[in-house]
């Protein structure tokens, strides 16, 4: 984890210099960008494993290069502005963001967020408590190996983190899980932000698998607890 490459885009180059130089002491490849623009010719290039990203840059917002890059590649993406309403965590969580920092931040509590975005590399299809394998439910056909899914054969596009909830879920189906029951087996144990992000990308998920599947999707709501893949829904 020391050695992932991290992208910080923010306009204040105070912020960006302070992060960046923090990160590097920590182990990290750093590399900045002060807008969208470049921040687009920098991440092609570099691949990144994180991109910490504001959202009011001086060419573009945020949420754009997020759904941007999200569409590219399976990179995660930290929000980091000073845009604290629920209304904007909401459409950071809606076009791809992976979680979602409020400046003014704690340098150490940053750094947290890093760590746990990380560890999500060791993804449900990845550990060795989920052998790796495919999962048909109907016309719903999920492969671990391409991280890829599809309904009828149609393909459907899902961020990596939408991926790895839906995957888990799938091959725990017919459970109910809370919540924090979610955040532990996708997010990771060191998840720190809110846990209304599980319903976000839930919402996300369903949207996308519904267009396709005459709104008969698997994932249902249990009211005051959680969630659940049904095998055999109902509607």
């Amino acid at each position: 984890m020391a050695s992932a490459k991290i992208l910080v885009v923010d306009d204040d180059p105070a912020i960006r210099t302070l992060i960046s130089r923090f990160l590097s002491q920590r182990g990290y490849a750093v590399s900045e960008a002060g807008d969208g623009q470049s921040a687009w010719e920098t991440f092609q290039s570099l691949d990144p494993d994180l991109v910490i990203l504001d959202i009011n840059l001086p060419d573009t917002l945020g949420y754009a290069l997020c759904e941007q890059m999200q569409a590219s590649k399976d990179t995660y993406i930290l929000m980091l502005t000073s845009r604290a309403d629920a209304t904007d965590k909401v459409r950071g969580f809606s076009q791809g963001a992976d979680d979602y920092l409020t400046k003014p931040f704690d340098i150490i509590e940053l750094e947290h967020r890093v760590q746990a975005i990380l560890r999500r590399r060791r993804s449900p299809a990845a550990t060795p408590q989920t052998p790796v394998q495919n999962f048909t439910c109907g016309a719903l056909t999920i492969d671990s190996m391409r991280h890829a899914v599809s309904i009828h054969g149609e393909p459907i596009s899902l961020t990596a983190l939408e991926f790895n909830l839906l995957y888990f879920l799938a091959t725990h189906a017919d459970k109910v899980w809370r919540r924090a029951e979610l955040i532990q087996a996708v997010w990771g144990y060191d998840y720190v932000g809110d846990q209304r992000v599980v319903d976000v990308h839930i919402g996300q998920i369903r949207r996308k698998l519904e267009a396709l599947m005459e709104h008969q999707t698997p994932i249902k709501t249990i009211r005051g607890v959680g969630y659940i893949f049904e095998t055999n829904p109902t509607g």
